[in-house]
């Protein structure tokens, strides 16, 4: 039962995503507009810091949506208030497709003992990959890899971003928002949001680890 339940929230989470964003840009029209993201994202969208996400190679449908989103407030991100204002949807459909059809840099995966809500200690590696690719279910936690791949290179058509050498910072951030409700603009689905809220701050924490290694 719990496998069909889960099924129908990704399917549902990839009719979402997929219908609600799909960017027609020009990426040597975003290399030009991109001057105002090179300094938190790099000029080829690889982020030289843990505190701001790397956004190259991502996928152009979502990041058209996360630029779509944040110009509307749907998506709060502080960092870029009224960076987006006089951005027209063209440009933001552009800027997508640039960042887009850049290479992700690899950050490489660290290992760390983590302690469970058991007491138990375990590494943070093997503990996120066995979540990433098989989820928790007897937390009803899915399996990350169903929506952005075994390898982290997402699904682009869809909508599903790459995670694959993301900084481990970033992915548990936006987890824990995810989590929290903080961060919504998952769509009626609310896929994120049904994921996160079940996994623990240890899952959460290993499989960010874990994401950050994939390639």
């Amino acid at each position: 039962m719990k496998k069909t339940v889960l099924a129908t929230i990704f399917s549902a989470g990839l009719m979402t995503v997929a219908g609600s964003a799909l960017a027609a840009g020009n990426a040597s029209n975003g290399e030009a507009l991109a001057a105002t993201c090179t300094a938190c994202h790099g000029a080829d969208g690889n982020s030289p810091s843990p505190m701001f996400p790397k956004i190259a190679g991502l996928g152009e449908n979502y990041l058209y949506k996360q630029l779509q989103d944040i110009q509307s407030g749907e998506r709060s991100v502080p960092e870029m208030a009224n960076i987006l204002d006089s951005s027209s949807d063209q440009d933001l459909q552009d800027l997508a497709a640039y960042f887009a059809s850049k290479t992700t840099q690899l950050s490489g995966a660290k290992d760390d003992e983590l302690m469970l809500n058991s007491g138990a200690k375990v590494s943070a590696l093997a503990l996120g990959e066995q979540v990433y690719r098989a989820g928790n279910h007897e937390t009803n936690v899915p399996a990350c890899s169903g929506c952005h791949s075994p390898r982290g290179l997402g699904n682009a058509p869809a909508g599903y971003p790459r995670l694959s050498g993301q900084y481990a910072e970033y992915i548990e951030k936006q987890l824990r928002a995810f989590r929290a409700g903080e961060r919504a603009n998952d769509g009626e689905a609310r896929t994120m949001r049904s994921v996160a809220e079940h996994m623990s701050d240890a899952e959460i924490k290993a499989v960010a680890s874990y994401i950050a290694g994939l390639h």
